[in-house]
């Protein structure tokens, strides 16, 4: 019993030795290296100075494909319409407009959904074999300016905001100083002079419609190369209607004719429609 007790006496001694040196080994490393919590504060920032930052560490912030701002290509974005400063070669512009379509809507997402297509092209890597060069290489300034701000209710405000917007950006002075290009070019605008070009992403086919009516204010008629299924050459739908009424996906080259707006030398592609023999 005497011997048990003495082995419990010395277990009892070693643990709380034990813990005595683990305790003076913690206290002495503390002097050595840690932080008491008052300086906790002081100490994470001294550290959050001294690393370095996120440009010194790993370059430039650079959009994956599947990350950033939607724009088409990764372009530089810009409300153009907006920002009456802003200068371009060729501009991106998006027409949200479905409300003049005889069977199904949805095109106002057009913009997006191109947009959302493109996110795995970018301009430094816009080689092609095609035409054995990169088209963002050749001098011209390319932005995407954002989509017109249609009304969806009210379809004559809407092709009048539309016409506005493009005639707007279409009146901007040119960034590019290709004086070979432009003596070309130039040639057939009205006033003589070099204006931007625009890529517009639709909407539904009434869009065509506003682009011609701004165009011809620049250029007067012009020729259409239509690739399309539909030849969009409709008169107005049968039956009494008001002359807002006449303007639909199906129509705009019907009145485009009407107003004077294309040459006799456009061409359509692409055509299957159904066709009526009389």
């Amino acid at each position: 019993m005497a011997q048990c007790t003495m082995l419990r006496m010395r277990s009892l001694f070693a643990i709380v030795l034990l813990a005595g040196t683990l305790s003076v080994g913690a206290h002495r490393h503390g002097h050595e290296g840690q932080v008491p919590i008052a300086d906790l504060h002081d100490f994470a920032k001294s550290t959050s100075n001294g690393s370095p930052t996120w440009l010194e560490k790993y370059g430039k912030q650079t959009d994956e494909p599947f990350s950033g701002p939607l724009s088409f290509s990764h372009l530089p974005y810009s409300r153009c319409l907006e920002d009456e400063n802003k200068k371009f070669d060729i501009a991106i512009l998006g027409m949200p407009f479905d409300t003049a379509v005889t069977y199904r809507p949805g095109a106002r997402f057009g913009p997006y959904a191109i947009r959302s297509g493109s996110r795995r092209q970018r301009e430094t890597a816009g080689y092609t074999l095609t035409w054995k060069n990169n088209p963002y290489e050749l001098r011209s300034q390319i932005i995407d300016c954002g989509d017109v701000p249609v009304n969806p209710f009210d379809n004559a405000l809407a092709v009048d905001q539309m016409e506005v917007a493009y005639s707007t950006l279409l009146a901007r002075p040119v960034t590019s100083n290709d004086s070979a290009a432009h003596s070309v070019t130039q040639r057939f605008a009205k006033d003589g002079k070099e204006h931007p070009r625009i890529i517009t992403l639709g909407g539904d086919h009434t869009i065509v419609l506003p682009i011609l009516r701004s165009l011809n204010k620049v250029y007067g008629p012009v020729s259409v190369i239509h690739f399309d299924a539909h030849l969009d050459t409709w008169p107005a739908y049968p039956g009494t209607g008001t002359e807002q009424s006449r303007v639909t996906h199906g129509t705009f080259f019907y009145l485009a004719h009407e107003e004077g707006l294309m040459t006799n030398t456009s061409i359509h592609a692409g055509i299957r429609c159904k066709l009526a023999v009389s």
